[in-house]
């Protein structure tokens, strides 16, 4: 996978410290007292994390900390806090900003109340695969721009992870077509975005909360709904919808987020080793993904789960016109069309 590159992180830890330099009380950076010279204490920054620490982007976070501390001497490591321990993700954005914690993993469309342009890598069918999505959004010259954005909100985005394939799951039968989701209630992302996608796709977009899907289902007010397959099956969502159905309709990233200071206050080897490192884990959160999908499946399958290959091409020609409807700034355009060029 090609790796994003580092400029434009070193240009925000250059940003960093001219406000750094104008604190003439000498106040640390978050991370405590940036790990400068020898001797000075083992700094550790915590990583928020809203599921468990077996998701397989907790795991690759987990092992970016230890590689971190071996690559630094000790100097530096990373401490994964799952399951909200820090806080819901909106609030540990803010916690980010503010330098209470130094880094957050948070959904993609967060970040679009910062910035607009961020809805472009949300799209439906936007990438031809997970490895296809990783390479485009962690290279420069395709998203620097658009993740340059935040620096004056006090985020730097260190690197886009896979976060999955959502898919369709539903009571009655396989969808293998667009028709088969007429008149069908399907659980969407709360959106007026992803409620026109399955508009489109079929059926009729229903948001709702994650935790009420479950009996929803189960007492018909909805038809299905759709999610990766971890969530599928670690939600139980295979015991009232059996009906699996790979329609690929959305891959949406997750983004390991910084407080620009922590780079900063690193020395410039150090700073180098975790910018290196946190595009090592992107690969090992990729490979741990797919095994964990694996896993997922093979366990949604005992349960009675039935997975159904469906006609991607229909779908995804039924959704285009909603790429053109939201497509509408020169950032989003520059974005969208490297990405659709991209192989």
């Amino acid at each position: 996978m090609k790796r994003r590159s580092t400029l434009s992180l070193l240009a925000l830890a250059s940003v960093s410290a001219l406000t750094l330099a104008a604190c003439s009380s000498g106040e640390a950076a978050p991370g405590g007292d940036g790990g400068g010279g020898g001797g000075e204490a083992a700094t550790t920054f915590k990583i928020a994390f809203n599921q468990n620490a077996e998701h397989p982007q907790a795991q690759a976070l987990t092992e970016l900390g230890e590689k971190l501390s071996e690559a630094t001497d000790g100097k530096y490591s990373v401490e994964v806090y799952p399951d909200e321990l820090l806080g819901a993700q909106a609030d540990t954005i803010e916690q980010v900003q503010s330098g209470t914690i130094e880094m957050a993993m948070v959904a993609g469309s967060l970040l679009e109340s910062f910035n607009p342009d961020f809805s472009v890598v949300n799209l439906p069918y936007l990438y031809t695969s997970a490895e296809q999505q990783m390479t485009v959004l962690n290279d420069e010259s395709i998203t620097g721009e658009l993740f340059g954005s935040l620096e004056g909100d006090n985020i730097g985005v260190l690197a886009a992870y896979h976060g999955g394939v959502r898919n369709v799951y539903t009571t009655d039968g396989p969808v293998k077509t667009p028709a088969d989701l007429a008149g069908q209630k399907i659980r969407v992302i709360g959106s007026d975005t992803n409620v026109k996608m399955m508009e489109l796709m079929g059926g009729v977009g229903t948001p709702m909360d994650q935790g009420e899907v479950y009996t929803a289902i189960q007492s018909g007010v909805l038809d299905g709904a759709e999610n990766n397959e971890l969530v599928y099956s670690s939600m139980a969502h295979d015991e009232v919808a059996p009906n699996y159905s790979k329609t690929q309709h959305l891959m949406m990233p997750d983004f390991l987020i910084v407080n620009p200071t922590v780079l900063e206050s690193m020395d410039d080897e150090s700073r180098q080793a975790l910018v290196d490192l946190v595009a090592d884990s992107v690969d090992t959160e990729l490979t741990l993904f797919g095994e964990a999908v694996d896993k997922a499946t093979a366990e949604a399958e005992e349960a009675g789960a039935t997975f159904t290959e469906v006609d991607v091409d229909a779908f995804r020609e039924a959704v285009l016109p909603l790429h053109e409807q939201l497509v509408t700034t020169d950032t989003q355009r520059k974005v969208y069309d490297a990405i659709m060029a991209a192989d």
